[in-house]
C-alpha cells in the first residue's frame, strides 16, 4: 500500500469536525500518485458525496470540458479539495471545518509533489494566499514555493454565470502554456 492510499484510509475514518456525522463518503481525491499537476478545488458535493469521487457533478462536466479545452487528460492530474467531506446543503466549507481537514491536503502536495497547482474558487486560492484576492490574480501564473499556481474562479461559478463561463474558458486556454 503506498502512502496515499494510507492517507486515504486516514480521511475515511476522519472524524476531526463534524461533516462526518453527515457524509455517505469521504472524497479524498483521485488521480495519479505522480500527477505533475493537482487541481484543487472548493468541496465535495452532493454527486461526490454519493460516490466518493471529485468533480463529477455539473461543476465536474464542466471542468472536464476546460481540461479539454487546455489539452490535458484528466486521468493525467490529480483532483481533490482542501475539505474531504460534502458540506450540508452545498455551503461554503468553515475556516474551522478547513483547518481540521488542511493537514490531509498539504500531506496530498507532499506525497503527490506537483509542479502545478490549478486553483479553482476563492477557498482554494485563499489557502495558499490567504492576504490576497482571487480577483487581482485570476489567470495569472504565481510561483511560490518551488510550486507553479494558476488561480482561476470554480466551475460552479461559470454554470451560474455566462460572463464567469466565457472567464474560466478563456483562462484554460492560457493553462497550457503554464
Amino acid at each position: 500500500m503506498n502512502k496515499l492510499e494510507k492517507l486515504n484510509q486516514k480521511i475515511r475514518k476522519c472524524k476531526k469536525c463534524l461533516l462526518w456525522r453527515f457524509r455517505k463518503n469521504t472524497v479524498p481525491g483521485e488521480g495519479p500518485v505522480n500527477a505533475k499537476i493537482m487541481i484543487i478545488g472548493q468541496a465535495p458535493g452532493a454527486e461526490e458525496d454519493k460516490t466518493g469521487r471529485p468533480f463529477i457533478g455539473r461543476a465536474g462536466k464542466f471542468l472536464n470540458q476546460l481540461l479539454k479545452i487546455a489539452g490535458i487528460k484528466r486521468e493525467k492530474v490529480f483532483i481533490t479539495s482542501p475539505i474531504k467531506c460534502f458540506p450540508p446543503k452545498n455551503r461554503k466549507p468553515t475556516k474551522e471545518e478547513i483547518k481540521n481537514c488542511l493537514p490531509y491536503l498539504k500531506k496530498q502536495i507532499e506525497i503527490i509533489n506537483p509542479r502545478k497547482i490549478i486553483l479553482l474558487g476563492e477557498v482554494a486560492f485563499s489557502l495558499f494566499f490567504p492576504k490576497e484576492k482571487l480577483n487581482n490574480f485570476r489567470g495569472k501564473i504565481i510561483k511560490k514555493d518551488g510550486k507553479i499556481f494558476f488561480p482561476t474562479y470554480h466551475p460552479a461559478a461559470g454554470l451560474r454565470f455566462p460572463k464567469i463561463k466565457r472567464i474560466l474558458e478563456k483562462d484554460f486556454r492560457h493553462i497550457s502554456v503554464f
